[in-house]
Formats: C-alpha cells, sequence, structure tokens
C-alpha cells in the first residue's frame, strides 16, 4: 500500500513538473504573398500570428515590419519566434503581429530602397506602400503610425532607419540592429556600392544618390509632431576595416555617430545599446527583445480602425 501511494505521489510531482517545465503554446507562422503594382511581381513574406488570432475577431493588433539583412531571406527572422512567444505569455509585450518579408532583389541587395540602376526595382514604394496597405486590409491591425514597427539587421537596419525617417507617416517605431549606414560616404569596399541599390542609369552606385536617401538628409524634414522613436544596438566586437583612414565607417563608430545625430532631430527619442559581440544574432536577437520591451509601453495595442 505504501508502496503504491509512493509511486503514485512520484508521478503526481513528475507530472507536475513536467507541466511547469512545458514552454508557453506561441504562435503561428504562415506563408503568404501579394502582388506589387510597384514591382510588376509578387512579395513574399512570412507572418506570425499570436496565439488567439483566429479566436477573438474583435481585436486588432500592432504589427512589426522585420527586414532581412544582405544575402539572407525572410527566414532569417523566424528565429525570434520563441521570443515572441515568451514575452506576450508573460505579458511583458501585447500580442503582435510580425511580417517578413523577403527582399530577393538586386541579387539580395537592394537595401530596401527605389534603385535608379537600369536593373534595379522599387522596392522602398513595394514595401512602405504595397505590402503595408495590403497587410492592413487582409489582417486584423492596428492601421496607424503610432501601431508599427519597422526593424532590421544590417542591410535591414538601413531599411529601417529609412523607413522610420522617410515615412513617418507609416512607422512610428524602428529596431535599427548594427546598421549597414555610412555617413558621408560608404568606404570603398562597402558592399553599399556593389548591386545598384543606389546607382543611377548604369552606374552601380552614385554619390548624390546616396546622400539624398541617407539619413543626414532626412533628419532635418522630420516633424516634430510625429514623434519617432528609434533603437538602435551594436556589437562591440563588430568587424574592423583594416584601413585606419576608414576606421571612422566601423558599424559601432557609425552606430555611436547615428545615435548622436539622430536624437539631435525633431521629434525623434534615440536609444543607444552597445552589446559584447559582433556582427550576428548573438546580438542582435537579445537586442530585438530589449528593444520590444522598451517599446511596448508607446506601441499602440488597440484602435477603433
Amino acid at each position: 500500500m505504501r508502496r503504491a501511494l509512493g509511486i503514485a505521489l512520484l508521478l503526481l510531482m513528475t507530472s507536475m513538473h513536467g507541466a511547469a517545465a512545458e514552454p508557453p503554446r506561441g504562435g503561428e507562422l504562415r506563408s503568404a504573398s501579394v502582388h506589387s503594382p510597384a514591382l510588376g511581381e509578387d512579395i513574399q513574406y512570412t507572418v506570425y500570428l499570436p496565439r488567439g488570432y483566429d479566436r477573438d475577431k474583435a481585436r486588432r493588433f500592432p504589427v512589426l515590419y522585420l527586414l532581412h539583412g544582405r544575402g539572407d531571406s525572410m527566414s532569417a527572422w523566424t528565429r525570434v519566434k520563441p521570443d515572441l512567444d515568451r514575452m506576450i505569455a508573460r505579458g511583458e509585450i501585447p500580442p503582435v503581429l510580425a511580417v517578413l518579408p523577403d527582399a530577393p532583389w538586386s541579387s539580395r541587395g537592394n537595401y530596401y530602397v527605389d534603385s535608379a540602376h537600369t536593373s534595379g526595382r522599387a522596392v522602398e514604394t513595394a514595401f512602405t506602400r504595397n505590402l503595408v496597405s495590403h497587410v492592413d486590409s487582409a489582417l486584423r491591425t492596428v492601421a496607424a503610425r503610432d501601431g508599427r514597427l519597422v526593424g532590421g539587421y544590417s542591410m535591414g537596419g538601413a531599411g529601417a532607419l529609412r523607413y522610420a525617417l522617410a515615412h513617418q507617416d507609416q512607422f512610428g517605431h524602428a529596431v535599427v540592429l548594427s546598421p549597414a549606414v555610412y555617413t558621408p560616404l560608404p568606404p570603398a569596399d562597402s558592399s553599399v556600392r556593389e548591386f545598384g541599390a543606389y546607382g543611377s542609369g548604369a552606374l552601380l552606385f552614385d554619390e548624390q544618390v546616396y546622400q539624398r536617401l541617407n539619413y543626414p538628409s532626412l533628419l532635418p524634414l522630420l516633424r516634430k509632431e510625429m514623434p519617432t522613436r528609434l533603437y538602435i544596438a551594436v556589437g562591440d566586437d563588430e568587424w574592423p576595416n583594416p584601413d585606419p583612414a576608414e576606421a571612422r565607417h566601423d558599424i559601432d563608430f557609425e552606430s555611436a555617430a547615428l545615435y548622436n545625430a539622430a536624437r539631435r532631430g525633431p521629434g525623434v527619442t534615440a536609444e543607444l545599446r552597445i552589446s559584447n559581440g559582433g556582427h550576428d544574432w548573438a546580438v542582435w536577437r537579445p537586442a530585438f527583445a530589449d528593444a520590444l520591451r522598451h517599446f511596448a509601453p508607446t506601441l499602440r495595442a488597440s484602435c477603433a480602425c
């Protein structure tokens, strides 16, 4: 009798321990696409839907647009799904949607701008107009600038920064991770010069185009009545340029320069985080989670849309 009771108690304790250790049930990743008139073809994307999205038909959700780096694809950002699941379950952030678009144009080096190169594409227009409009009509989003966040790493960090500054009407928050932004021009060996994103005609890189699209030209144009919130993060072991004359263009240096310039822009609030690590997810993933917790109080979680 005692043995049977002991076994039953052991099984109960094991069951309780297993239940406690079980990770919270999370959201779902789905594949989708939308035709873009700006591109003349479809935009492929993955969308993260929080748990309960299909059940709660009356609720609307803030939406995150997450841009991948050069050479990567939309699948790169799927690694943050467990982080979203965990933070939502714990109440650290509100339930959110996340849109992970694929950007294959210009050999995956389009930097998310409208290129004037002969082989370039209107990626910026496609994403900020066609994609955003589609998502707001197809999903239950908070269709307002303070209900949208754009984030990205490396090339995607440059894209997220530009979208937040050039499209204030669309985005109120930006997570800018190890951004590939350089002032006044990128170093001679930078891939920014290679793919035609900042080109013109047959010229792969046009200095005037780059400077027109880069953030120093955008900051003075910001409207103070539209608050823009930036979270900039970088690793302290980012790749150092071997040419001492180009040290100014190391990404950690450029990120600090961006922070100091941006926080002086009209209506801009900015945070800068420097982590131990390099140009990789060991820096970006925890920084992304911290950025979401930081923005949670100002990311609108409901609307009468």
